[in-house]
């Protein structure tokens, strides 16, 4: 999309170039070189002139348009991974607290047992959490 503009403003000062460095008669308008026909009066050169600076200017503005959501999306793109970074440390942080608070709890384990506690069939000697939290 800034090429497009970029390309059309190019475009615009292309013509109005070859129509400035091409007419010297002040009622006939030619571009490199090749008469426009219709065009016999100085306003109507005026009003092709008004023609090109408009699509120059839109040219322009399209470029300027698409920069600027270019640059809209990379800084969400980097908000996002800074976004993620912070949600992965404090991820990991709480893993780490977790960790602790199973470790802590494997360690109380070893003492009698509480009104809570009930022992499962077959699984008194084993440890009562889950092999699947065991980070070591």
């Amino acid at each position: 999309m800034i090429l497009l503009g970029i390309l059309l403003a190019g475009a615009a000062v292309c013509v109005a170039v070859g129509i400035v460095a091409d007419n010297s008669a002040p009622a006939t308008m030619s571009v490199f070189g090749q008469h426009i026909p219709g065009v016999t009066s100085e306003a109507q050169v005026f009003v092709a002139g008004i023609v090109v600076s408009i699509f120059f200017v839109i040219g322009l503005a399209i470029a300027s348009l698409a920069l600027g959501r270019s640059m809209r999306v990379r800084q969400e793109l980097r908000d996002l991974r800074e976004e993620r970074e912070e949600s992965l440390t404090a991820l990991e942080m709480e893993r780490q607290q977790l960790a602790r608070e199973l470790a802590r709890a494997r360690g109380n384990t070893r003492s009698p047992q509480t009104t809570g506690d009930v022992p499962v069939a077959g699984k008194r000697d084993r440890d009562p959490v889950s092999p699947f939290f065991d980070q070591s």
